[in-house]
């Protein structure tokens, strides 16, 4: 078995939430794939930590859905029907392009710069082959452009949706060019954003969420029905 890199600790972070962040990130990048079978003395092994935080770790997974238990055995990596997917996947198109579309209209140009190098992290990120921090970066830009609205509800949505999208076609992706056009993506999403264009911006955003039952799904976009 093998794990998207293991992640140091953020300050105030603990064991148990470094755990569960970078097994959350091998499970919705599909590196762990649905099926896998995790054992508690083996991960603990891996993270060169206690059994304990581990299975606190692997608990939270298990009300997250990623992970369900297996008796006498240990956790099961849970798989996402294509219908599931799919209505994850339409709640994000009824909230994040509007979004993207009301922030053109009131974008900061004194922020440009900032959100300029968080897109460069994630074609960085695409480029060198390193899952974690592509999936990372992505977020933090998605999550920190969503907040410029002012709305934290719609953050703390917009999270968990994204949090919930398992992203199996990704490791593939390496062997691909699709990675590197996802990636590039956000620097548009921000040409867009910077010159006031409202439908263009939206409409990105639809492309670039599309993504998740196409490319990262491990489907053409055509099969997706895109």
């Amino acid at each position: 078995m093998t794990l998207l890199s293991i992640q140091r600790l953020e300050p105030g972070e603990s064991l148990r939430a470094r755990v569960e962040r970078t097994l959350s990130l091998a499970i919705i990048s599909g590196e762990l794939a649905p099926g896998t079978l995790l054992t508690v003395p083996t991960l603990a092994e891996r993270f060169d930590v206690s059994a304990t935080p581990v299975r606190e770790a692997m608990l939270d997974l298990e009300k997250r859905g990623f992970v369900e238990p297996v008796r006498n055995k240990g956790f099961r990596v849970t798989a996402v029907s294509d219908d599931l997917l799919h209505d994850i996947v339409e709640i994000r198109l009824l909230l994040e392009p509007p979004a993207m579309a009301r922030l053109a209209e009131s974008f900061p140009a004194e922020r440009l710069a900032e959100f300029r190098t968080q897109a460069d992290e994630i074609v960085t990120g695409a480029h060198s082959g390193d899952l974690t921090a592509y999936l990372l970066a992505d977020q933090h830009f998605h999550l920190e452009l969503t907040s410029l609205l002012g709305n934290p509800v719609l953050v703390e949505t917009i999270a968990e949706l994204r949090a919930r999208t398992r992203l199996v076609g990704l490791v593939s992706m390496l062997e691909t060019s699709m990675l590197h056009v996802s990636a590039e993506e956000h620097h548009r999403l921000l040409d867009n954003l910077a010159a006031g264009d409202a439908d263009a911006a939206a409409d990105l955003m639809r492309q670039h969420i599309r993504h998740a039952v196409g490319w990262w799904a491990g489907k053409t976009e055509d099969d997706a029905g895109e």
